[in-house]
Order: C-alpha cells, then structure tokens, then sequence
C-alpha cells in the first residue's frame, strides 16, 4: 500500500501530525514507495538500478577495505581528508546535473500540504538517507574513521565524526537543490543536466593531471599542503577532528568538530529558508518570462540580424547560431568541445610534456560540431528542404551553416594556439601550428558537409545521454571517425611540406605554412560544400527520413 492509498483517518492532521508530528516515518515510506514504484516502470529501468546497487556496494566495500588497511600509514590522514572534501563537492553538484535522481529533491510538490518547516526539515532529511549515496558515503566515512583513529579519545570522535559527515553532506546537497530548485525545473535546469558529461569528463582530466603530479612529487606526502586547508572545512573537518584527537591534539580536534557541527545547523538553516521562500513566493523566473525581458529577448535578435549577411545566409547563419545558443543537446556539444578542446593541449603544455601541435586539437574538437549538420533540426528539416530547389539553394546552405560555425571556432582556435605557445614559451613554433590548425579546420569542414549529406542520423530529444536514435548507431559511427580520417588525409599535403621543412633544416621558411594553410583550409572546405551540394538536394527525402526518427 502507497502513502497515497493510506487511510483517511490515518492522514496528517488527524492522527498527531498536524503541523508535522510523525512526519519521518511518512517520509522514509513516501521515499520507499516512490523508489518502488519507480523500478516497476520498465525492467530496463530495474536492470539499471540493480547494476547501479551492485557497482556502489562493490566500489564502497573496496574503499572501505583498503582504507583500512592504510591504518596506520604516516601519510592515510591527508588522504582521508582530501578525499572527503572531493566527496563534499560531489554531494554539492550533482543535484544540479541530475535532479531527477530523487523525487523528495523537489519540495515545491509539497507545498500544498498543511506542514510546518522545522518538522519537515527533519523529515526530508531522514529520507534522505535512504539511498545508495549515502550508504557510499558512510562507508567512506567509516572506513576514513577507522584508517585514522588512534586511542580512546581519537574512538570517541570517530563515532561522533562518521554520522556527522553523512549529516553534512546530505543536508549540503538538500541545501543547494532546494535553492535551486526552480532552476532545475525550468530549461536552464535541464541544460544543466546536460552538460553533466562535460563535467564528467573534466573532473577525469583534472583526476588524471593529479594523480600525475603525485606520482611526480613523491607519493602521499605531497597532499599535505592541501590537506592542511581542507581538515578546516566541513565535512571534512569532522575527520580531521578524529586524526587530531589521535594525536593528541584534542583542543583543535574539539574546534575541527565543532566547525562540522556548525556548519550541519547553518545548512539546515539555509535549507529551511530556501523551503519557506519556495513555498510561499511566486515563481519569479515565469513572472519575468512574460515581462520585459521577451521583448527585450526580440530586440537583441535584430541586432543580430542585422550584423549578419543579407539574403539566405544570413537567416541560416542566425538560426544556426540560435541552435548553438538554446537547443540542449547542441549547446552541451559546443561546450564539450570548448572545453576538451582547451584542456587537452593545455594540461599537456603545463606538465611540460605538451607540444604546440596539440593546440590541433581544438580545431578538430570543433570541427566535429560540422558533421550532421540536418540531424539537430531533427523533423522540422522539412522547412529547410521546402527551400531548396537547387544545387546552388543548397550550397548556400550548407555555406551558412559552415559560416556560423566559423564565427566560433577560428577565434577559439587561434586562441587555443597562442596560449598554448605562450605557456610552452615556443613563439616560434606559433605560425606552423596556426597554419596546420586552419588546414584541419577546413578539412573537418569540408568532410563534415558531405558527411551531413550522405549519413546523416536523428538526434532524440528526451534523454541528457541519447545522441543517436535506435538503429542509426552505424551511420554515426560512419560519420564521424570516417570524416576524422578523411580529414587527416586531407591535411596530409601540408603536413608534408611542414615535416620537409623542417628535415631540410630550412626553418625559416616555415612562417609560410600560416597563410598557406590558412588557403589550403579555405579552398579545401570550399571545394567539400561544393561536393556536398548536389548530395544534398538530391537526397532531401532520405535526409528528412533519417533525421525524424528521433
């Protein structure tokens, strides 16, 4: 039986719960029978979860026996400090990117309900711990605990410590999705959710670049500068406290669990203030929509207008840049590549293995954005191909489309390229590696139109990590490494003269591959939209098939 299905007589109000008496038992049953509920949707979904289970069981029951065997290592209290801080960050962050993991995250479905803050507060915190996250996070905490403490005093703390370090990360991550909680409802909250892989994918670089730097300093003792600053902040003070009560050190143990104990009652604080505002004001995100800010929104898109070229261009150019702009999907593309395209040549360059030809990196990240071109108008390509009469109308069109995309990344490109020389200190090597990232560029845009044209797939729209409709995974797959390759030949001739120059030993000359590749990228570009022209509006019929089956 559901909590919904629960007797009238046994409601809130009639029962001892008016004003929130006896609220955590209906809370942690409403949390069990959303979960269950949830799981008989579809067996996929149940397979998922059970996998999900199993992996974070598997992965907490590792940490916690290898921390344990840590015990007494000179060095386990940094490692246990800083790894609860990175813990910290994650408990902050993910409701942001994914709140729709947990159905309680959103109170504003509470608010017709005759319940008072404090004892609501209590109540959703309750059920908060029911999850696999937490279990995770108490046995990190309990296997930090155990790595560290040492003695009866460093005993006592640590059975205070492990709780209050599951306590302060739940209520740290109840505080920030409860703040936020009509921005992760609204677009820019699944935007947000989107863009969670960029995140991901970030955070592996960042692990990587560190556990690099510690394999170079030495070991475990290189954390502790940083595990200096962090055993001050909550939660990861309270492990701190255990480590310093081992030591002897118990006034500060004292003041380290105090600041964890602290910062629980300023969290709830918070959290409570966020939840009455959310429950008693208006929704000020729809009041401002319908205000000013539309029309001032219309305005801003005839200044736009009006710096684009005239003609078909023009609006092609707008409307890419539009998709760029506030469509989800090819938003979280950009800024994927963006940011991969800047990290790569750059963590290499401060490591001091880099080179500056990783700066190609970039112009090949962004190029990718060029292939499949019709699949981000998924069914609503049948507008663009009513005008397309002729090769020339669809030239222009895939013209425009190259042109909006130029607007980014030949700026971005040039820049990733002067900072990685700046940071390499290798001015020199600055006009062939500029050359080099144009010709690829032009080449990635150039296989990247007859990409579009001759294998072009449907991007679905209602899910954050579906970019390929069921049954058009090969024609991806085609698409985009089929093009990378393609595009690596293409630039072949100038990587030719680029490597000739230099066996020659006739360095002076090679200032030259700047405006040569800077050609050869334009012409070779030009020369695949021409290509791609005549595909593409002889296939406009299999091209709408294709792209409307997301």
């Amino acid at each position: 039986m559901s909590v919904l299905d629960a007797p009238v007589g046994a409601a809130p109000g009639q029962n001892g719960t008016s004003g929130g008496e006896g609220l955590v038992p209906v809370f942690v049953r409403l949390k069990l029978t959303l979960l269950r509920n949830g799981l008989r949707q579809s067996a996929g979904r149940r397979a998922a979860y059970i996998t999900s289970v199993v992996l974070a069981l598997l992965i907490a029951a590792s940490q916690l026996m290898g921390l344990i065997a840590l015990r007494g290592h000179a060095h386990v209290g940094a490692l246990v400090i800083l790894m609860t801080g990175v813990l910290a960050v994650g408990w902050t962050v993910m409701p942001l990117f994914f709140p729709s993991g947990d159905e309680t995250l959103d109170p504003s479905r509470l608010v017709m309900l005759p319940l008072r803050p404090r004892p609501l507060i209590a109540a959703l915190l309750t059920a908060s711990l029911v999850g696999i996250g937490p279990l995770f996070t108490l046995c990190l905490a309990a296997g930090s605990v155990i790595a560290v403490a040492q003695g009866v005093a460093g005993a006592v703390f640590a059975v205070v410590a492990a709780p209050l370090t599951l306590l302060v990360c739940v209520a740290l991550t109840r505080a920030v999705a409860t703040a936020n909680t009509r921005l992760l409802t609204s677009r820019k909250g699944r935007d947000l959710a989107v863009l969670s892989g960029l995140v991901i994918a970030v955070g592996f670089q960042v692990v990587n670049f560190g556990a690099q730097r510690l394999g170079q300093a030495g070991g475990l003792s290189a954390l502790e500068p940083a595990a200096d600053v962090v055993r001050w902040l909550p939660p990861a003070s309270a492990i701190g406290a255990v480590d310093s009560a081992s030591r002897g050190s118990y006034g500060q143990a004292a003041v380290q669990l105090l600041l964890s104990v602290a910062a629980l009652f300023a969290l709830l604080w918070l959290w409570q203030r966020s939840l009455v505002k959310l429950m008693t004001a208006p929704d000020g995100s729809t009041l401002s929509a319908a205000g000013p800010t539309r029309e001032k929104a219309g305005k801003g898109g005839s200044r736009l207008s009006a710096l684009l070229p005239a003609g078909r261009t023009g609006p092609v150019m707008e409307r890419s840049l539009r998709y760029i702009a506030r469509d989800p999907k090819t938003k979280a593309a950009w800024v994927t590549a963006l940011a991969i395209g800047l990290i790569v040549p750059m963590l290499n360059a401060v490591q001091g293995s880099g080179s500056i030809y990783f700066a190609c990196f970039a112009a090949g990240m962004l190029g990718i954005q060029m292939y499949n071109q019709f699949g981000q108008d998924t069914s609503a390509f049948w507008m663009v191909a009513l005008t397309i009469s002729s090769t020339r109308d669809a030239y222009i069109e895939l013209r425009a489309r190259a042109m909006a995309l130029l607007l980014i990344t030949l700026p971005y490109t040039t820049l990733v390229t002067v900072l990685t020389a700046a940071v390499l200190g290798d001015w020199g090597a600055l006009p062939e590696a500029m050359g080099l990232s144009f010709a690829l560029l032009g080449a990635m845009l150039a296989t990247g139109a007859v990409a579009s044209a001759n294998f072009p797939y449907s991007i679905p729209q209602d899910g954050a990590f579906k970019n390929v409709a069921p049954g058009q995974a090969g024609l991806a797959w085609i698409s985009i490494f089929g093009g990378m390759i393609s595009a690596a030949l293409l630039c072949a001739p100038v990587i030719a003269v680029t490597i000739w120059l230099h066996v020659a030993d006739i360095e002076q000359w090679l200032w030259l591959l700047l405006p040569a590749g800077a050609v050869y990228g334009a012409l070779i570009s030009w020369a695949g939209l021409r290509l791609a022209a005549p595909r593409t509006a002889n296939r406009l019929p299999e091209i709408l098939a294709a792209v409307s089956k997301g």
